[in-house]
């Protein structure tokens, strides 16, 4: 079985952000969701876990942090195309995410935008060309 990820982020209006996973690709999986939380699946193997508050708190003393003002994580998907990451980016700001809070990274072999949800979370989006990454200096730099 190959290992999964479940990212686990803390959003202040559930609905909101579900629709907003939704708007950028993920699937709602009914079978782990209720009215704290939403399983999003980008894939067989990344899951995102949007939880209330209240539900996020139950699994951390921590206090939660305002994703808005402080950052914890950078999360990054893949893309199959430098077009791809221009669609999904497009995606996340019609769906009142904030489009490229972040740099663009533009190499030869790789492209990657970034955007973040209504909750503040950021989110970046690369399409790599792998057979030619291990050719390109410029990466020694980056």
């Amino acid at each position: 079985m190959p290992k999964m990820i479940f990212v686990n982020l803390p959003v202040t209006d559930l609905k909101r952000a579900t629709a907003f996973y939704e708007a950028v690709g993920a699937v709602n999986n009914p079978q782990f969701s209720d009215e704290t939380a939403s399983c999003m699946v980008f894939s067989e193997t990344i899951f995102v876990m949007l939880l209330t508050h209240d539900k996020f708190r139950q699994f951390t003393p921590k206090p939660i942090a305002d994703a808005r003002t402080s950052n914890q994580a950078l999360f990054c998907l893949s893309a199959d195309s430098r077009s791809d990451v221009d669609d999904v980016v497009a995606k996340a700001a019609a769906a009142g995410g904030v489009a490229d809070p972040g740099p663009k990274d533009e190499y030869s072999f790789m492209y990657g935008r970034s955007f973040e949800d209504p909750d503040g979370h950021m989110w970046g989006v690369n399409w790599m060309d792998l057979a030619a990454a291990p050719l390109q200096p410029e990466m020694a730099n980056a």
